[in-house]
């Protein structure tokens, strides 16, 4: 038996071998490192970057209570800590020099996670933003649904895809996490992708969904044109993707939304989908005083 503590590595097979039971205990709250993981597993270690990842768990007694992972240079991702387990990560990080760009978790958790790595490393944190993890209830598609059909993205719609990926990363703030036009091919590989085009065949939006683990699919992204919005062309899109994941036989849908927009979260709760937990994405800066901006889970971006 290992000692107690927190455990690295940059071996996915060793990771999955200890966390894997732990991480499918709860598939909505460890959908990040659950999707992730997978990803990594089929695609390989450079699916996220030239980089390669980093993983830990948390074992106490020879069970494994929360886990670590990043995919440099994005932010890492944490299991629900205590903040005694969330200051014993932050300490055995700061020792090894790592910078964190960030750090994604359930609210308090982030929150703990800040006040530790303040004592550690003297940086000053500050919120930024706040999403909510919403599960899939009662599908409920709204009435009238616009006019229209929802259609899987195919091998023509490559370019569409590229375009609306990138204006997808620059409405929320960020860059995308792989070039665009990879991100489109495996979408179309996998029909990860639905659009909702009119009735003569443009598309006006598009839902995504990650690939299903321990019976978790997870919607993302979802994304409209500015000049197409408020007009019911998202939830028709995500009622799609919604549903066609209950048919491949998931036992949870999730997804996440930026709780400064109400109009999104409105949305999801009137199609059926009900708050789970707030959850927390945090960025920290550098090993130096400075800003740490929290962020809470992302909602419709790609991981």
């Amino acid at each position: 038996m290992r000692p107690d503590g927190w455990h690295l590595t940059q071996d996915l097979d060793d990771f999955l071998a200890l966390a894997g039971d732990f991480l499918h205990s709860r598939p909505a709250l460890h959908t990040l490192a659950l999707t992730v993981t997978e990803t990594l597993r089929t695609r390989g270690s450079d699916a996220y970057g030239t980089e390669a990842p980093i993983f830990g768990l948390l074992e106490r007694a020879g069970e494994v209570r929360a886990t670590y992972f990043r995919t440099p240079p994005r932010r890492p991702s944490l299991t629900p800590l205590t903040p005694e387990q969330a200051d014993s990560l932050a300490a055995r990080l700061a020792s090894l020099g790592h910078p964190l760009p960030g750090v994604n978790a359930d609210h308090a958790t982030a929150a703990a996670f800040a006040r530790a790595w303040q004592r550690h490393t003297g940086a000053t944190p500050t919120i930024r933003e706040r999403l909510r993890l919403y599960r899939l209830g009662t599908l409920t598609p709204p009435e009238p649904l616009p006019e229209g059909r929802g259609r899987v993205a195919g091998q023509q719609d490559r370019e569409q895809l590229m375009c609306w990926h990138r204006e997808f990363a620059t409405a929320i703030g960020g860059v995308p996490s792989t070039d665009s036009g990879s991100w489109a091919d495996t979408r179309i590989a996998c029909g990860r992708v639905t659009f909702w085009e009119t009735l003569d065949g443009t598309p006006v939006s598009m839902a995504g969904v990650t690939p299903m683990v321990a019976g978790q699919i997870r919607v993302a992204p979802v994304y409209t044109p500015d000049h197409l919005r408020g007009r019911g062309f998202a939830g028709a899109a995500t009622v799609e993707v919604s549903r066609a994941a209950l048919a491949a036989g998931a036992t949870e849908v999730v997804l996440f939304a930026d709780l400064a927009n109400l109009t999104s979260n409105g949305l999801y709760q009137r199609i059926g989908y009900v708050p789970v937990t707030p959850c927390t994405t945090s960025r920290v800066p550098r090993r130096k005083p400075g800003i740490w901006e929290f962020l809470e889970p992302h909602a419709v971006r790609d991981w």
